[in-house]
């Protein structure tokens, strides 16, 4: 099944329990906090819907290219090609769209005996999933301060962090908070899950599942919107569409059928199923694949705004924007090497080379501050002289006097303001710096990203360089 945009819309009118602060939100398709990107993600299953090349036939039956099972470097690349078109839609901005949690739900399909007793229950969610071409969000992290359970005890109140209180004969009955649901608002499934190990005191919370989103009893409590305050596409463009929305996932005595279940007490496999399954591989390229898209948007906007301003010749400026194309073309290498180097693994399935994937996440990680603030000092003040809205070019005589006084010889003043609106909704919104702070921490903090490389490395090999060249060295005597 290959869903519409409109048949995704109506899918989110389902009851739906979305808290604003005090406000209870009853319909996130309409709600002026949502819309916008509510539409966004609908447009991903027009465009998937409308091209053939994204999507693959089984069976008699057409599904989504990112829940296909690689075999090949050609069937890497028409996943690629996929999350290519997702990316360049959205500008790189949508970090958990459709194909983000079905990749790593993909993988897992891929080597399920790693789930035991659990595994024909994860290959039938992975077939329900791209049956019904399901859009998927996860939360998979207890709640900061609950990171220290201790407190709680002490203090005699219950630890936040979620966890099975009782098994039942038709499932378990969950409590407790994760985060951190990205993109919830606009899905039709939450996977719950651990992406550390859980010792062995904290077995209950060890609970690897998945559910609808309007489960009774499941609440989503959202950040500040930063749609809802953007009455107008120019003055914050990519807040206007592309704020995909953070929440803290709240369940309150919740009843998880069995065959939902994936994993339970068994708190040492709650990361391994993640690295060994091609889950992490697969949902991180479509990482890479995301930022790479998220550059060209960046490098456009720095050459866009040195023209504007009459600067685009002189040489310091070129030898910026000349560094900001060559990263922009190092992480095009480094996704398209992912693919070109693939791996045969696991057995009968292709991956993309995981070392060179997660030398990717880490290139991302690094390099994302500088580049913004590369970009931020093209930008200058520029961004501080347009007026505070667009709104004013309804009145006449205002609109007169701006036009007179705001252009320019390179751009009209609504274009200089379309454009300038542009740089700071990626250099200093809120929206700019929520996006800050989710290039930074989206795959974990520097420690775990490095802690891959460091799994990943053919430690051997180099050692063996090292020694070979240390025997061929002669001692005198």
């Amino acid at each position: 099944m290959l869903k519409t945009g409109a048949e995704h819309l109506e899918s989110l009118r389902d009851g739906r329990v979305v808290y604003i602060g005090s406000e209870k939100v009853d319909d996130v398709t309409t709600h002026p906090a949502f819309r916008n990107a509510a539409r966004s993600m609908a447009a991903i299953y027009d465009i998937k819907r409308a091209d053939p090349r994204f999507s693959f036939e089984e069976g008699g039956e057409r599904f989504s290219s990112y829940f296909l099972r690689s075999k090949s470097k050609e069937d890497l690349q028409k996943r690629t090609d996929l999350h290519r078109a997702i990316a360049a839609m959205s500008h790189g901005l949508l970090g958990r769209s459709p194909d983000h949690v079905s990749s790593f739900v993909t993988g897992m399909s891929m080597n399920p005996e790693v789930f035991k007793g659990f595994a024909k229950n994860l290959l039938k969610y992975y077939e329900e999933m791209r049956a019904r071409d399901l859009y998927g969000v996860y939360a998979v992290l207890p709640p900061q301060a609950a990171r220290n359970p201790e407190f709680y005890v002490k203090q005699n109140i219950p630890v936040p962090s979620l966890r099975v209180v009782r098994e039942d004969d038709d499932g378990v009955v969950i409590t407790g908070m994760k985060m951190l649901a990205t993109g919830a608002v606009f899905a039709d499934e939450v996977w719950i899950g651990n992406l550390t190990a859980i010792d062995d005191k904290r077995q209950s919370e060890s609970i690897t599942c998945a559910l609808p989103i309007s489960t009774s009893g499941v609440s989503f409590w959202a950040r500040e919107p930063y749609e809802r305050h953007a009455r107008h596409e120019a003055d914050y463009p990519l807040s206007y569409r592309f704020d995909e929305t953070d929440t803290v996932l709240v369940c309150d005595r919740v009843k998880v059928p069995w065959d939902r279940v994936f994993l339970h007490n068994n708190g040492a496999m709650s990361r391994r199923i993640y690295i060994e399954t091609p889950a992490n591989c697969y949902q991180n390229q479509q990482s890479n694949v995301r930022f790479w898209a998220k550059m060209g948007l960046i490098v456009g906007l720095a050459s866009r705004m040195c023209q504007a301003n009459g600067v685009d010749r002189i040489p310091a400026v070129r030898e910026t924007l000349g560094r900001l194309a060559a990263l922009e073309a190092t992480i095009g290498g480094l996704v398209n090497g992912q693919i070109e180097a693939c791996e045969q693994w696991p057995d009968g399935y292709a991956t993309p080379n995981r070392r060179i994937m997660y030398a990717t996440l880490n290139w991302c990680q690094e390099h994302h501050t500088e580049i913004i603030d590369a970009l931020r000092t093209l930008a200058g003040a520029a961004p501080l002289q347009m007026p505070a809205s667009i709104d004013l070019v309804a009145d006449r005589e205002l609109k007169e006097r701006f036009e007179r006084w705001w252009s320019t010889p390179a751009l009209h003043a609504v274009d200089r303001l379309k454009l300038y609106k542009l740089a700071w909704d990626l250099i200093g919104s809120e929206f700019a710096g929520r996006h800050m702070l989710y290039e930074r921490f989206y795959a974990g903090n520097s420690i775990i990203v490095r802690n891959q490389s460091d799994r990943e490395a053919p430690w051997e090999k180099f050692h063996a360089i090292v020694d070979g060249l240390l025997q061929r060295i002669e001692a005198p005597g």
